[in-house]
């Protein structure tokens, strides 16, 4: 995968030399510099935060309110946090790891980040509500709100396939 992304990145800078000249190059590399240097430290935290979450987290609890046997309660569970959960999927993807590790099953794991892609709280109040107002906001909250269940319970029914 990493090579994949590496000859696209080397497609498009030697398109956008073609079209735009070198300086467009040196531009874009100067962007995305920056944004490394934005991104980097966020990913570094949330990274460090997933480990220490798996190292405090007793894998019996995990394994009780978020396992294989956790049912309903877990899914709800999981749809509460992942809705109340904060930042990009850099703080997300990281904790799910974590979690994974000690214990919380597939279908739990696929419930939060399907939550904390839709459902999330502090998207909601700071992009959401200026951009498209309230009408809108709650008509994609109703229509959203069943997501995570689906794809929970979903991702119970298919079974949770064996770790390699």
């Amino acid at each position: 995968m990493t090579v994949f992304f590496m000859v696209l990145a080397a497609a498009a800078g030697t398109l956008l030399a073609q079209r735009q000249g070198v300086e467009a190059v040196t531009g874009a590399l100067l962007s995305a510099g920056e944004l490394i240097a934005l991104v980097i430290p966020l990913v570094v935290i949330a990274i460090v935060m997933a480990a220490y979450a798996q190292a405090l987290l007793p894998r019996e609890i995990v394994e009780r309110w978020l396992g294989r046997d956790a049912g309903w309660r877990g899914l709800f569970i999981a749809i509460a946090a992942g809705a109340v959960t904060p930042g990009g999927p850099f703080m997300a993807f990281p904790l799910v790891v974590g979690l994974r590790a000690v214990g919380a099953s597939l279908p739990i794991c696929i419930t939060y980040l399907t939550a904390w892609s839709v459902l999330g709280i502090q998207r909601i109040l700071i992009w959401e509500l200026p951009f498209f107002g309230v009408d809108f906001v709650v008509l994609r909250l109703l229509v959203s709100l069943p997501l995570p269940l689906i794809a929970g319970v979903t991702a119970q029914w298919l079974g949770e396939p064996v770790r390699r």
